[in-house]
């Protein structure tokens, strides 16, 4: 699983049909003290994200395990929404926080 920063979305007129009806989000991801890396990803999203949400993502064949990406051809998908980062007791994010 990584982690990432939803940053926009991901519009296609012309897809597989079993895409139809899945929202597509783009995500960039983060270190565990929320820097960008070079990371750019376009997740299917199963929990409604907003842009600027810190998320959680899964890859490859565990993006095909949730409900809303059962049987669908995705390599990721946004599966939580993050609410707290800690590193070795240290709060490294709060989500509502500056």
């Amino acid at each position: 699983m990584l982690l990432g920063k939803v940053i926009g979305t991901v519009v296609a007129s012309q897809k597989e049909p079993t895409l139809d009806g899945l929202r597509l989000l783009l995500v960039r991801g983060v270190t565990d003290d929320l820097k960008d890396t070079s990371t750019l990803l376009v997740c299917a999203d199963a929990v409604s994200a907003g842009e600027g949400e810190i998320v959680l993502i899964a890859q490859g064949s565990s993006a095909r395990q949730t409900v809303a990406t059962q049987n669908r051809p995705v390599d990721g998908v946004i599966m939580a929404i993050v609410d707290e980062v800690s590193v070795h007791g240290a709060l490294r994010y709060r989500k509502g926080e500056a």
